[in-house]
């Protein structure tokens, strides 16, 4: 007994010897595209976002609570921040000492607890802040104005931190609350489900976790339209005030484009879904359950291929987020692919010949501006075509039926989480019982050139 007692005391000696001194949490991922993006030493659970806006004088208050887990012993953490006073911060119910730094691409909050937390232990922070949106920001703005005097939220990549503190990498998700405040003649927006309205405060769930530069925060002059999808999927969409006869008809086109994407991926992934129609946006944009388009998008013929663009983000992007941003045609490849299906069902270009076209300009992009799983910035060609083009060549090599195959598994295995360019190859290989894809999908993603491909 004795000889027991001695060696457990001994253990505990050895263990506490070899613990890992805390130490401050990295202010960045070291992202390919964007190293500073992010921050290590926690992962985050929860977010409850408070936002208060004014319109018209764009003054804007509010508190971003988490809850997170340290993966390692941490003296200090950061977030992410750009244009924003710092109010107050608390780790845990304390007080914390906090400083801002300039960042790469926005801003660092660097916040140090009253005490150090402990590494696998969860903590709750809270940091209240206010500001302006229309102030000068370090880096891009993820705010859009609209004639009305309110906002739309278009935060992709980098701009989430223009709205709140927050570990701003898409490889760090988390479900969200957010209680948005509106004056009377305004209505709030977020991500997922309307849970509540108190007064002017409209509460929203994001049940299912999303990455932060999917936020959909607006504050607007708009009418919310309500509809069903396929299995009693709740859809709602906001569409600008006094305007409803013109765009209520094109947001429930909706129904019958998720029914379609149903019968290529399977389920919507998501608990609800709808698009915002806004006059102070210009693109089109798949922020999670709730895509965001300008208006001019409706003054084309061929809108609806817009809108299935955004709709299949919702599983190629957002509910199987990349892991990285180098990843990205992840993201833009199935989006392009599908929606030129879809135009091509619905008598627009023929797919072959849209293919035949990127193939002939892809070799030249792809030398300027790297390869479509190693590009070397965001937004390029080589993401959004030359990542269709791959998928086709894929489609191509193995079939239709094995190709379809490859696509609904790879969102069904990978719902809620982040996935990279090396796991999508792995899961093609094996899916398919072709180990050679692995070298076919490596020249198409990673190669100088464009591989010989059947009539091109």
């Amino acid at each position: 007994m004795k000889r027991t007692v001695l060696a457990l005391v001994a253990a505990a000696l050895l263990g506490t010897a070899a613990a890992v001194p805390p130490s401050p949490g990295s202010p960045g991922l070291g992202d390919p595209l964007f190293p500073t993006l992010g921050n290590g030493g926690y992962d985050v659970r929860h977010y409850d976002v408070s936002f208060d806006f004014t319109p018209v004088t764009y003054d804007f208050s509010g508190v971003v609570r988490f809850t997170a887990k340290a993966t390692q012993a941490l003296s200090s953490f950061n977030l992410d921040t750009d244009g924003h006073v710092i109010d107050a911060v608390t780790v845990d119910g304390r007080p914390a000492a906090w400083a801002l730094s300039a960042g790469q691409s926005g801003q660092e909050l660097t916040v140090t607890p009253a005490e150090p937390l402990r590494e696998h232990v969860p903590f709750e922070a809270e940091v209240r802040f206010h500001g302006n949106g229309k102030a000068p920001r370090a880096g891009l703005t993820g705010w859009r104005f609209g004639p009305d005097g309110g906002f739309a939220a278009a935060a992709q990549s980098s701009r989430a931190d223009t709205f709140f503190p927050v570990n701003d990498h898409p490889s760090d998700k988390a479900t969200w609350t957010f209680r948005v405040t509106a004056p009377e003649g305004y209505v709030a927006t977020a991500n997922g489900v309307l849970t509540g309205r108190d007064g002017g405060t409209w509460t929203f769930e994001e049940r299912e976790p999303m990455a932060s530069e999917l936020i959909g925060l607006a504050v607007v002059k708009g009418t919310y339209v309500h509809g069903t999808g396929p299995h009693a999927l709740p859809l709602r969409h906001v569409v600008p005030q006094g305007q409803e006869a013109r765009y209520a008809p094109i947001a429930a086109e909706t129904g019958a484009q998720i029914a379609w994407a149903e019968a290529r991926f399977g389920r919507f992934p998501f608990s609800t879904y709808g698009v915002h129609i806004y006059p102070g946006y210009t693109d089109a944009l798949e922020n999670q359950t709730l895509s965001l388009f300008g208006t001019g998008w409706f003054d084309r013929p061929a809108y609806s291929n817009t809108m299935v663009h955004e709709l299949v983000h919702q599983w190629f992007g957002d509910s199987v987020t990349p892991a990285t941003w180098q990843d990205a045609w992840l993201n833009e490849g199935p989006a392009v692919y599908y929606a030129a299906v879809w135009a091509q069902e619905h008598g627009g270009q023929p797919l072959a010949d849209r293919m035949r076209g990127v193939y002939a300009k892809l070799d030249e992009v792809r030398a300027k501006d790297g390869p479509p799983g190693r590009p070397k910035g965001l937004g390029g060609y080589n993401i959004y075509d030359g990542g269709a083009l791959v998928l086709y060549a894929l489609r191509t090599e193995v079939g239709e039926e094995t190709f379809d195959r490859i696509m609904r598994r790879w969102v069904q295995r990978n719902k809620d989480g982040n996935a990279s360019t090396e796991d999508f190859i792995a899961h093609a290989a094996a899916t398919a019982h072709r180990p050679a894809l692995d070298g076919f999908l490596r020249a198409w993603l990673y190669g100088p050139q464009n591989p010989p491909l059947e009539g091109m």
